[in-house]
């Protein structure tokens, strides 16, 4: 699906600090008309575009382009990684010389990844970057809350001193590409099965999840392959990226128009006890979802 960011006129994209303990699961494949960059700080996350499962850990420099259809899958319990998102207009402004206008037409495949692993000089400057432009942003609370773009519908990214905001996502943007070394096979990069790819699919789009035989039949193989090849392939359990996907559309229902109490939402969710939605919950944030939610 094409996501819209929801970036008002004056930013020419949003950069957060996305904290697992914090930042709710956003597992649905996606894409968007801007540009996005990540940089990994702390622990691992997993992406899979297409067929192709990639695993990214700390010094990480990752790049997702506007045509590509892009799904987090799993990330550790500690990971904190780095969101930037530039808008299609200010790249077209930055980027003239043959060094940058590979930016705006990249011929890198929809099921490919460009990255690297940054030296630690590297790292460090991107990272201090990064850092200095979260000064007179929103909270970080907020921002991860609202998955950096927003969960709520009436929430909109806000910046204290928009020209600073811009001008240094410009600065990053280009410092960055000239920092990024050639494409090629990353570590944790893998292909997916077929009946994989197709799990991923039909769970994103399940109102609720069956047993795991049905899902089994319905992507053309035994229940025993399904889960050990999933837990092989995408890097964590069947039963763990369930219950992430229902811990995601949780955060969907309870912070949504209709305004659900955390049962209700919890419930409508898929979760099929509290027993269960406190287990999965504190599992992900290391606290229980009253003690989360009372911060809020």
């Amino acid at each position: 699906m094409l996501e819209d960011l929801h970036i008002a006129p004056q930013y020419d994209g949003f950069i957060f600090l996305a904290d697992a303990t914090r930042n709710p699961p956003v597992l649905r494949p996606h894409r968007h008309v801007e540009l996005e960059l990540n940089l990994v700080v702390q622990g691992s996350i997993t992406y899979v575009l297409g067929t192709r499962r990639f695993t990214f850990e700390k010094g990480a420099l990752l790049w997702l382009f506007p045509s590509q259809r892009h799904q987090l899958v799993d990330r550790s319990a500690d990971a904190r990684y780095f969101v930037a998102v530039f808008k299609p207009e200010m790249i077209d402004k930055a980027c003239h010389s043959d060094r940058y206008g590979r930016m705006r037409n990249p011929r890198i495949g929809d099921e490919e990844v460009l990255s690297s692993t940054l030296e630690s000089r590297a790292f460090h400057l991107i990272q201090q970057s990064m850092m200095t432009l979260l000064d007179d942003g929103l909270d970080a609370d907020v921002l991860n809350r609202e998955a950096g773009f927003g969960v709520n519908d009436d929430f909109s990214f806000q910046h204290g001193d928009p020209d600073w905001l811009n001008a240094g996502l410009r600065h990053l943007l280009l410092l960055c590409w000239r920092l990024q070394a050639e494409p090629g096979k990353r570590k944790g990069e893998g292909q997916l099965h077929p009946s994989i790819r197709k799990a991923l699919d039909l769970m994103g789009r399940a109102e609720e999840f069956g047993p795991l035989a049905e899902l089994a039949n319905q992507c053309g193989v035994s229940s025993a392959y399904l889960s050990r090849t999933f837990h092989q392939q995408v890097g964590v359990t069947l039963v763990r990226y369930r219950n992430s996907l229902r811990l995601s559309r949780f955060w969907e229902r309870y912070r949504g128009p209709s305004q659900r109490t955390m049962m209700e939402a919890a419930f409508d969710a898929g979760f099929g006890s509290y027993a269960q939605f406190f287990r999965v919950f504190q599992d992900a944030y290391g606290t229980g979802p009253r003690e989360m939610l009372k911060r809020e």
